[in-house]
């Protein structure tokens, strides 16, 4: 209750009082753990843990990354690499570098956060942890339309184009099946996983036959994306990832209110104002779009969608959804996984897809199993 003396004491304040009482007010709400960045009319609460995660797994990323460029047959020192990209390296160092490990290493850096960023969507929008594109059949989809473009129709029709029809209709079957049963929005619990593996089985399967009666050539040609490989990636594919990439990025980050709401039960996220059936569209369609455009570079590398989010969550908190600490770590984890493909067997190459299946297997295990 306001009394006679206090309004005429409100009364007498300056602009410049109201404005620091302002200021003051909002800098005692400000919630644990966060910073508010204030310029004009505008302000941005900024989660400490977050900011620092992301920048840790950036200063990993960056070390991941030149040891891609140093290591291998070839090895090449720090100095080597910066006089390449200087113009001054030598002839051997340049192609070494420029030829072999540069575009390599941008195409493990575009996938990897692709399929990070494309699993914590599919994680946030399930409300599960085990909902990545690879678990639920969505690489398999995108896999089976590839190697059908590369085997049936030959290499004139883009597998990343046949990669987003088959993830697409792997994640629209997902999906019906799920709702099917009376899930919810199609995308919870334990059926939506369920009806997930039976779709890429179904997938998969279809892969095995379309090789089995391919010629040896065209299913050479195929094979690399039944397994996961970055060795010799077509430059179009990785240009067409990169630009899917730069633009679906931010419209995760526009939806990221958003999904820090869907975490939480459908009344309390309608309560709150979220279009849950429009948000679980854009959702779903980022993603997937995300996904086959990472499989049509990189193959069915489902892992790191499962790596990525959960190495971000360790790192950046659970206050937010860790969508640009998701896609740097998804880059980190696929660099490294093929930087030790090509080095454990060396001359012998170990596929990308492999590696991750041997670390994120275990992962998975010890998710299934604690508390």
């Amino acid at each position: 209750m306001l009394d006679d003396r206090s309004l005429s004491a409100a009364a007498t304040r300056s602009p410049d009082e109201y404005r620091d009482c302002h200021d003051r007010r909002d800098a005692s709400a400000t919630p644990d753990g966060m910073w508010l960045l204030r310029s004009g009319r505008f302000s941005l609460l900024v989660d400490r843990r977050q900011l620092f995660g992301a920048l840790l797994l950036a200063v990993l990323l960056v070390g991941a990354s030149l040891a891609y460029l140093c290591f291998g047959e070839k090895p090449l020192s720090p100095g080597k690499i910066w006089a390449v990209f200087n113009g001054q390296g030598a002839m051997l160092d340049t192609f070494v570098v420029e030829q072999l490990r540069l575009p390599r290493l941008l195409a493990a850096l575009a996938s990897g956060a692709a399929f990070g960023l494309s699993g914590c969507l599919m994680q946030t929008l399930a409300r599960n942890r085990l909902a990545t594109p690879g678990i639920i059949g969505i690489d398999n989809g995108a896999t089976a339309f590839a190697v059908a473009s590369v085997v049936g129709m030959g290499l004139s029709l883009a597998p990343s184009a046949m990669a987003l029809t088959g993830a697409a209709t792997a994640a629209a079957l997902t999906f019906g099946l799920a709702a099917g049963g009376g899930a919810k929005g199609g995308a919870k619990g334990y059926r939506f996983i369920v009806a997930g593996i039976g779709v890429g089985a179904i997938f998969a399967a279809v892969t095995q036959l379309i090789l089995s009666r391919a010629a040896i050539d065209a299913a050479n040609a195929a094979y690399p994306w039944t397994v996961g490989s970055l060795n010799s990636r077509p430059a179009g594919a990785v240009v067409v990832l990169a630009i899917g990439l730069a633009l679906l990025t931010p419209v995760a980050l526009w939806l990221s209110r958003s999904l820090s709401l869907m975490r939480f039960s459908d009344a309390v996220a309608l309560g709150l104002g979220t279009p849950l059936r429009r948000r679980r569209l854009q959702v779903l369609v980022v993603s997937v779009a995300l996904t086959a455009l990472a499989v049509s570079v990189a193959g069915p590398v489902g892992m790191v969608g499962l790596l990525g989010p959960e190495i971000a969550r360790h790192l950046c908190g659970n206050r937010q959804v860790p969508l640009i600490g998701a896609a740097l770590a998804g880059a980190a984890v696929m660099v490294l996984a093929d930087l030790a493909g090509r080095l454990m067997l060396a001359p012998l190459e170990l596929p990308v897809g492999i590696v991750t299946a041997v670390v994120g297997g275990p992962w998975l295990l010890w998710i299934l199993i604690r508390r």
